[in-house]
């Protein structure tokens, strides 16, 4: 069995509202669409000349409900060696019901060791999902995440999935280019840099990469989503999904925005 990042590179557009207190998941889903994003490259000699890499979301410094902050996987970003000098890296959001904005955005903070990655968009503020405490989640919680999996073939408004958190465990994430993991290099590289992730009861794909765990409630952010079990080829992770997937704790992002904000 095998670990693969949820990274996806093709072309599509997204859908987007605000922040509830406690309600039911329609209600919920509703409030938190405007803070879903497309993250990707633009090049205006490519064809198409939008390439999506994965889902990021929209977050606030100082829990506000509105901000120019987003959250992604550091792997959803272009490799440093393979990026293209000509491509900008962009993020696509949605204002209102209106067509989807294109906006440039600056790399500030990569957290390799927890595969998160924090930029700051062009342009006014936008609707941002409050960063909600992973420490008080528990095995059995029912969540929910978003994004845009399998590239956006299901559509170009971001797509919901259910889950469970089946399993608190520590794991190691490793900081370059091993984006698929056997049990056995799992072992090998918990130690010193081990941290505990949620194994989640839920099926992730492709383009789902970056997106937001969410409490179904609340519309808090618990959890990235950032990989999925694989049995056997990269392909069966679409046609035979194992429905086990992976996601960050909170908590790093909250760590992230302090050390950003310390700056």
């Amino acid at each position: 069995m095998k670990f693969k990042f949820l990274i996806c590179a093709l072309t599509i557009a997204v859908s987007l509202g605000a922040m509830p207190s406690r309600a039911d998941l329609a209600s919920t889903i509703a409030q938190v669409k405007p803070a879903i994003a497309l993250v990707g490259t633009y090049k205006a000699t490519n064809s198409p000349r939008f390439s999506m890499r994965g889902t990021g979301f929209v977050v606030a410094p100082d829990q506000q409900t509105q901000g120019n902050l987003l959250v992604t996987n550091a792997h959803v970003l272009p490799p440093s060696a393979k990026a293209d000098p000509d491509a900008s890296l962009v993020v696509q959001l949605r204002l209102g019901q209106g067509e989807l904005q294109m906006r440039p955005v600056t790399v500030l903070e990569v957290d390799a060791l927890h595969d998160l990655a924090l930029l700051k968009f062009d342009g006014p503020a936008h609707a941002a999902f409050k960063v909600g405490d992973s420490e008080a989640v528990q095995e059995g919680k029912s969540v929910a995440f978003m994004g845009f999996p399998i590239g956006g073939t299901l559509g170009f408004s971001p797509v919901t999935h259910r889950g469970t958190v089946a399993s608190i465990a520590a794991i190691a994430l490793p900081t370059q280019n091993a984006r698929q993991l056997s049990p056995q290099a799992i072992r090998s590289l918990r130690g010193s840099n081990s941290f505990d992730i949620f194994q989640l009861d839920g099926t992730a794909y492709p383009g789902n990469s970056g997106g937001p765990m969410f409490d179904p409630e609340t519309g808090e952010v618990l959890g990235v989503v950032n990989m999925v079990l694989i049995k056997g080829t990269r392909e069966s992770a679409l046609t035979h999904p194992s429905g086990i997937s992976y996601a960050i704790p909170s908590r790093f992002v909250r760590e992230l925005l302090q050390r950003y904000a310390g700056q």
